[in-house]
């Protein structure tokens, strides 16, 4: 047994095309860790090319039956109570995603795993109706997308963002998107009379406008120009959109800042935020085996930096850091940010969203009806 830190396989293949990865890494539960050695006999690297050479992974689509759809945040760091996501896993395949980790509760590989194995939830919207029919519930900042992307490729077949999206229209319940998927569109009919009523804010992913580094570091993601065209259409269908440029990663995307702003700005953004890259559980292992693969030459600098960044680690978990950084570089980060957003008239605060329409309908039906309060929810 051995509870070292796992390493990439010996001469590591890099990941191939339209993957983040294909590096099946082992959990930080297992028990074992296993390491390949050569054995002086030659075989490991003709190994290593018949897995080079052979079929891309295809992707494996598991329909699940879940108990419930709403997961409440307990962080300060994030200004929304409740959270839906569709689905386990991404098929995006973003090389940098805090949420690979996640995986590891289904005993498989943040690595490859978590891009090729995607579980959707067929039954949310279901759930989700009968948890917002509960006697006294009360509509509190709910996000769509915060561990998965709502939009990746499997809604296109599977449908559950938009059967959750008409859930929520339903009842009238305000809350927020986040996806770096043009596949949104598909869906202006139903936000954009929501947004008529101020009960859904979205908020694009753009980390780069260079469609080479956009293709390896998040490979089956929208390019950056279909993004802010996306941008674009839901900002002229009058639904409120604004910008993450998260995360952002010293000298890989961290020198293109302002120009995202600015593109995010003339495409419709009225806001903007803005995280430094974290690393955390076996996401810090995966990405700087990618980053040796892609970028050899900026590697130790690029891990350096985002531990001048994170107080000598490459992840900071405390609340009220860890979205933040902290150090000299940091602060420079968000001072950039905040300047190129005042540039181009983008607000940093988050889009607020009215609660007083909420009509809990199943509820009422049956004498149980809650009223709704009267405040304004800033999301995020």
């Amino acid at each position: 047994m051995s509870s070292t830190r796992a390493r990439p396989p010996v001469a590591a293949p890099v990941a191939q095309k339209g993957r983040g990865t294909v590096w099946r890494i082992q959990t930080r539960f297992d028990d074992l860790t296993r390491q390949e050695a050569d054995d002086g006999w030659g075989g490991l690297e003709d190994d290593h090319q018949r897995i080079e050479d052979a079929a891309l992974p295809a992707t494996v689509i598991v329909e699940e039956q879940v108990r419930s759809i709403l997961s409440r945040n307990n962080s300060p760091d994030v200004g929304f109570d409740l959270s839906i996501n569709p689905y386990r896993g991404c098929e995006h395949g973003c090389i940098y995603c805090y949420a690979r980790p996640t995986h590891s509760y289904l005993g498989l590989s943040p690595g490859l795993d978590f891009e090729t194995h995607i579980v959707g939830k067929v039954n949310a919207a279901e759930r989700l109706r009968q948890a917002l029919s509960k006697p006294g519930y009360r509509p509190v900042a709910l996000n769509i997308g915060s561990v998965t992307d709502a939009y990746q490729p499997a809604e296109r077949q599977l449908r559950i963002t938009r059967a959750l999206i008409e859930v929520l229209a339903e009842f009238r319940h305000p809350f927020s998107i986040i996806t770096k998927s043009a596949g949104i569109l598909r869906d202006i009919d139903l936000l954009a009379p929501l947004a008529a009523q101020g009960l859904v804010a979205v908020y694009l992913s753009v980390t780069t406008l260079d469609p080479a580094l956009a293709r390896i570091l998040e490979p089956r993601a929208a390019s950056p120009h279909r993004r802010l065209e996306a941008m674009a259409a839901l900002a002229q269908a009058g639904i409120p959109v604004g910008v993450s440029v998260s995360p952002v990663i010293p000298f890989l995307n961290e020198p293109d800042i302002e120009r995202i702003v600015a593109a995010a700005a003339t495409a419709g953004a009225s806001t903007g935020f803005s995280i430094p890259l974290r690393l955390p559980w076996e996401v810090a292992p995966l990405f700087e085996q990618w980053l040796g693969s892609y970028f050899p030459e900026r590697t130790s600098r690029v891990m350096a930096r985002l531990r001048d960044m994170r107080g000598g680690k490459v992840n900071d978990a405390r609340f009220g850091h860890r979205m933040r950084g902290e150090g000299i570089w940091a602060e420079m980060m968000r001072q950039r940010f905040a300047a190129a957003c005042r540039r181009h008239g983008l607000k940093q605060q988050r889009m607020p969203l009215d609660d007083t329409h909420f009509q809990p309908t199943v509820a009422s039906n049956k004498g149980q009806g809650a009223p709704g309060s009267t405040s304004q929810m800033a999301l995020f």
